[in-house]
């Protein structure tokens, strides 16, 4: 996947570290989660945008995304739909996981088979799971709270990998079907 032509980025500090965020003239172009170290998370927004990108002053829109994102870490309720994404360069199916995935609510999580029937391809979990790998929007586009069957973790490419997702549920106080969170 081509990353879009970014107009700009930066990190801003949340409560699990410094998150990265790119943008267009009126979209995200990209969200991050925190690498190990700040230099890190600048590090991978060189690498997918390219030093042409200038760190730069967030636009209005971009800066209420970010606010919106702190808060969500710190444990708001905010499942961020409306915040507009650049999806141009990304593929059909993804784009179809990840419009699943902006729909689960913030403490509330489906398995990567729930997804795949969902989008009407019950035997498409692992493409569900490659998709999600590969999402250029964490947490807008919440990832991690999509796991693997019978409650399992699962994958995340996030630094940190499942620590960091489960990190996050527990931020949000997940919770699996009816029963209590993941960390009552």
């Amino acid at each position: 996947m081509e990353a879009p032509r970014a107009l700009g980025c930066c990190l801003f500090d949340t409560a699990i570290g410094a998150c990265g965020i790119a943008w267009t003239e009126d979209a995200l172009a990209a969200v991050q989660l925190p690498e190990t170290t700040r230099a890190g998370s600048l590090a991978r927004m060189r690498r997918r945008f390219g030093e042409a990108v200038p760190e730069a002053d967030p636009p209005a829109f971009v800066q209420a995304a970010i606010t919106r994102v702190r808060k969500l870490l710190e444990g708001e309720k905010d499942d961020l739909c409306d915040l507009p994404l650049q999806l141009e360069a990304v593929p059909d199916f993804h784009r179809r996981v990840y419009e699943v995935a902006r729909a689960i609510p913030p403490g509330e999580v489906l398995t990567y088979g729930e997804v795949a029937k969902i989008l009407g391809d019950p035997g498409a979990a692992r493409a569900v799971g490659q998709a999600l790998g590969a999402n250029p929007f964490a947490p807008v586009v919440p990832c991690h709270r999509v796991l693997a069957a019978g409650g399992r973790s699962g994958g995340f490419s996030a630094e940190g990998g499942a620590i960091t997702k489960l990190k996050m549920l527990e931020i949000e106080k997940a919770r699996l079907g009816g029963e209590p969170g993941l960390f009552d």
